[in-house]
């Protein structure tokens, strides 16, 4: 009989446990799903990427890689900067098969683009299209809309904001200034910031006529010079103790915390 009680305590114990565990919410996981869609008849392979912890909507931001696209890397910095805050459409601006696995092979990638920037604009404008078209299915806030963009995808998402995107804000880090159309500056809507390295041989030589392009604009811009750094900054890849292409943690944290801060000024604004 006593063998027979304790048995029952037994199973009502473990009863209650499994109850426990099971009214627990099941733990949260970083989403990294990916969205496909054909543009001029080539395809191309992207990742809209969230914490799906929460249902709540947030702010959706298009971010552009740099010139090796879509790695592993770029997923892990898309997921590191989306958290609990934002849904990222990691972009795809090459095509489905196009992966360079090399410097040479990213030149190769991305000089199409360079030497048509009505085509790289066109398809940064549809990549936000594709971006407002997943708030169905995922937790954006689309009156939230912004891009950001790394080297050669800061470079794509300072063409979203000349197209005259309806974004909130564009942020470019270390991102090529150039563009074949400054007069495309008086279009601007969203708010820009570009941050680049004062030693960046690679993109500060354009950063004069960056600035008489931004003065043009109507829209609010900030141009941030980051002391004793070159370019790549936030690229944790780039390991070289020398070059022109370094990463810098501090300055690198530093550039994270100006691109919330402008976000958010950006996103409490009518």
């Amino acid at each position: 009989m006593r063998l027979a009680t304790r048995t029952i305590r037994l199973i009502c114990l473990l009863a209650l446990c499994g109850l426990a565990f099971s009214s627990r919410p099941a733990s949260a996981e970083m989403v990294a799903r990916p969205v496909d869609w054909t543009l001029d008849g080539t395809a191309f392979h992207s990742m809209l990427i969230f914490d799906d912890a929460s249902k709540a909507r947030r702010p959706g931001l298009v971010m552009v890689p740099n010139w090796y696209g879509l790695t592993d890397i770029a997923v892990n910095k898309a997921k590191m900067i989306a958290g609990k805050d934002y849904v990222i459409l990691l972009t795809d601006m090459y095509g489905a098969t196009v992966r360079p696995a090399s410097d040479a092979q990213a030149k190769a990638a991305v000089s199409p683009l360079l030497a048509d920037r009505s085509l790289m604009r066109k398809r940064i404008d549809y990549a936000l299209a594709q971006l407002k078209a997943q708030a169905g299915d995922a937790p954006i806030d689309t009156a939230r809309l912004a891009a950001i963009g790394f080297c050669f995808g800061g470079g794509a998402v300072l063409d979203l904001a000349r197209s005259g995107a309806d974004v909130k804000a564009v942020i470019s880090f270390h991102g090529q200034l150039g563009t074949d159309r400054p007069e495309l500056a008086k279009q601007i809507k969203a708010r820009v910031l570009a941050m680049n390295g004062a030693d960046d041989p690679l993109t500060m030589p354009d950063a004069g006529k960056f600035t008489e392009e931004m003065r043009m604009s109507p829209a609010d811009w900030q141009f941030a010079v980051m002391g004793h750094a070159v370019h790549c900054f936030t690229e944790t890849e780039a390991t070289s103790a020398t070059g022109p292409c370094r990463y810098n943690a501090e300055v690198a944290a530093r550039s994270y915390a100006l691109m919330r801060q402008w976000l958010d000024e950006s996103f409490a604004k009518p």
